[in-house]
């Protein structure tokens, strides 16, 4: 009578679909929302480069040799570093350090991310036919899958991109830092989607003699339907996880092919590139700031989205264990 609810009604249930759940436990996970964090705070300062040059002051490509000793060295303690310059000055060249390393997130993600997207979509494409069309499609596909995956990719990654990047641009020319990057993408993508076709293709095999398969066949669904409108909505969990795992592998391969000089050109900024000028001047005084400052950058970045990926995953797949 006063509106207070009866004790002995019974509760109403709420469903939650996989997805909520997941979110569910992911915000539970501490490690995982301070992973998460850290990711969000690197795209907003990568993705914002152009807004905080513009209040930092610094260009990331502007050699400032007045800084420099007589040796080519930052004028004084930790790479120069002062209210000016926050991470210090670069060896050889006087430029900001800190700018270099906004502008170098930004380059390696942007790799990175659009490498993971054509990665996944080209591997959930193959592994989709494979295991829809099984016999001598998935007998075809598998085969091309083991050729692919036999190729060693750094040397086919040290042979290709400096010949390839002097054919398109031109005898004579030095290829451009989109140039690059582009060829970077498809050695990417080359060697990286086999593992998520597989995935792909075993989901594939799991769902296609499902009930709602079966349904969509008896209403005169078309195989491309089924495909993509029935199965492939139905294996997105996996592919989230190829991906929150994937980004910071090909941010690690861009970063080591950048260090060993087939990389994004100089002077566009490029972590990998920057760790290998900082580890080249690593034994002169206060040179190891350099190295820390870049070095740390790049291992922060690859740790938070590896511990996100495995939040994501256990997220996912609750019976997973850590």
């Amino acid at each position: 009578m006063n509106g207070d609810p009866d004790p002995d009604e019974p509760k109403e249930i709420i469903g939650r679909s996989p997805g909520q759940l997941a979110w569910q436990r992911l915000k539970r996970d501490k490690t995982a929302m301070t992973a998460g964090i850290i990711v969000a705070l690197m795209f907003i300062v990568a993705y914002g480069a152009p807004i905080i040059e513009m209040i930092y002051g610094h260009s990331p490509t502007k050699n400032n040799p007045d800084l420099l000793d007589l040796d080519s060295r930052p004028l004084g303690l930790l790479n120069g570093v002062s209210g000016d310059h926050w991470f210090g000055i670069q060896p050889n060249t006087g430029r900001d350090v800190f700018i270099r390393v906004v502008y170098g997130l930004r380059t390696s993600l942007t790799i990175a991310i659009i490498a993971t997207i054509v990665t996944i979509a080209l591997g959930a494409l193959v592994g989709a036919i494979a295991g829809f069309f099984g016999r001598k499609v998935d007998a075809a596909l598998g085969w091309i899958t083991d050729v692919a995956m036999a190729l060693p990719f750094l040397i086919f990654g040290l042979a290709f991109i400096p010949v390839a990047g002097t054919t398109i641009a031109g005898e004579g020319e030095t290829p451009g830092p989109i140039l690059v990057g582009g060829l970077l993408i498809f050695l990417f993508v080359f060697f990286g989607w086999m593992g998520s076709a597989r995935l792909v293709r075993g989901q594939v095999i799991s769902l296609r003699e499902r009930e709602f398969v079966e349904a969509a066949r008896a209403a005169g669904a078309g195989n491309g339907h089924i495909i993509f409108k029935q199965i492939l909505p139905n294996v997105w969990a996996p592919i989230l996880v190829t991906f929150s795992l994937m980004v910071p592998q090909l941010v690690t391969a861009e970063a080591a092919l950048s260090f060993l000089g087939i990389g994004i050109p100089e002077p566009t900024p490029d972590l990998g590139v920057d760790l290998g000028d900082a580890i080249s001047v690593l034994e002169g005084d206060g040179m190891w700031f350099y190295f820390a400052v870049v070095g740390g950058t790049l291992f922060l970045m690859v740790l938070a989205f590896n511990l996100l990926g495995d939040a994501v995953r256990d997220a996912l797949d609750p019976k997973s264990s850590r």
